[in-house]
């Protein structure tokens, strides 16, 4: 084995180096830089095992043949995997989910968690600041932030929490109108808050600076008024919105492009007119799970999408059962679907699917409190 120490090797304008080839170690008492940019400077043609480090999200991420994967860090404040002890916990992106209805206690304020790329139920985080139900979340990599929802009436209140550590969350701001079933997305910097009832239907899409507090302001509007618009997810670069209610339900998919402001433009349709579903993704795909159609009432459909392209969605999959006013989270990987109504009550069930793949939902564990009309958000999913 031969050794050779050099302080650095570059072209003439120190923009590239050598090509290194073979079983090659590299060691040192400091460290190594790997090349560095932002979301929207990721190759798309590298070789996969490719590294980079992305300066939006300030992770290490890698090249998988079809898209860019964060690499998974241990943190002491997420906890061990306790798949075998039947809650999830552990290494890996969390979902959170906050809020939600249960009979007969009414709203509720809880806040459960999970390691989506573990199995098991749910564990407790903290509370939201109000107790509120048909509300909904977005986040960053960071921060997890819910907007809105009923305590009757409709509340424009905005709270956050720490994704990583745990307990209550604080105050952030306000909405610019008070009103439930909204839908939210967001990037790894801006959130995004559309649609709604005020008890009057609005076509307002409202938008924050995550890592800020304060309150919404004005980003446009989506093509008409309605609500349960909950089928929301994101790249990126772009927001979707799509179905919810007139009140007759629609199967319109909305787009907004995220670093901008200005009105939504046409996506294309869901295969199915239905409200109060949930969206999730990764950087690529979007995913649209359960819902509300006046017959047969709950459905399990799935559907997805190719953010980056417009059309129509394609079917995924089924859920194990109809049920509506669930909520989903995500991370590169997987999509998990929870909670909701299942006729005649709500139900605690978590699902997941392979975001990639197609094929129907297989059971990830429960949540700590059965209730719908619930939001989630993670640190792992498609706008970051």
């Amino acid at each position: 084995m031969s050794e050779a120490r050099i302080d650095r090797i570059s072209n003439e304008n120190s923009t590239a180096g050598p090509i290194i080839s073979g079983i090659t170690t590299f060691s040192g008492q400091n460290y190594f830089v790997p090349p560095k940019g932002t979301t929207a400077e990721r190759s798309s043609n590298c070789p996969p095992g490719s590294i980079r480090f992305n300066t939006d999200s300030a992770k290490l991420e890698y090249f998988d043949s079809l898209q860019w994967l964060e690499m998974e860090a241990f943190n002491n404040e997420v906890g061990i995997s306790t798949n075998a002890a039947g809650t999830s916990g552990g290494l890996g992106n969390r979902g959170v989910w906050g809020g939600g209805y249960q009979a007969p206690t009414a709203a509720n304020n809880t806040i459960d968690y999970v390691t989506i790329s573990t199995l098991g139920n749910a564990q407790d985080f903290g509370d939201l600041t109000v107790r509120r139900y048909y509300l909904s979340s977005c986040s960053s990599s960071t921060r997890g932030v819910w907007g809105g929802g009923q305590q009757a009436p409709e509340t424009n209140t905005i709270d956050y929490i720490t994704i990583s550590s745990t307990g209550n969350a604080a105050d952030f701001g306000d909405l610019t109108s008070a009103r439930l079933g909204l839908g939210a997305c967001s990037s790894s910097t801006r959130g995004l808050f559309g649609g709604g009832h005020t008890p009057t239907l609005v076509n307002i899409i409202d938008y924050i600076t995550i890592a800020a507090t304060g309150n919404a302001v004005d980003f446009g509007d989506i093509s008409f008024a309605r609500t349960h618009a909950g089928g929301a997810c994101s790249s990126s670069v772009r927001g979707i919105f799509a179905g919810g209610g007139t009140p007759t339900v629609t199967n319109v998919i909305d787009y907004v492009t995220i670093s901008s402001t200005g009105n939504a433009s046409d996506f294309g349709d869901l295969t199915q007119a239905r409200r109060e579903f949930q969206g999730c993704s990764n950087s690529t795909r979007g995913i649209f799970g359960g819902g509300f159609a006046p017959s047969p009432g709950g459905v399990n459909t799935i559907d997805f999408i190719t953010i980056a392209t417009l059309g129509n969605a394609q079917d995924f999959g089924d859920l194990f059962t109809g049920r509506y006013a669930l909520a989903a989270v995500s991370d590169a990987t997987r999509g998990l679907f929870a909670g909701g109504f299942v006729a005649p009550t709500e139900t605690n069930t978590i699902e997941y699917i392979t975001i990639l793949s197609t094929g129907n939902a297989i059971d990830f564990g429960d949540l700590t409190v059965r209730r719908n009309g619930l939001a989630g958000c993670s640190n792992g999913h498609g706008g970051l």
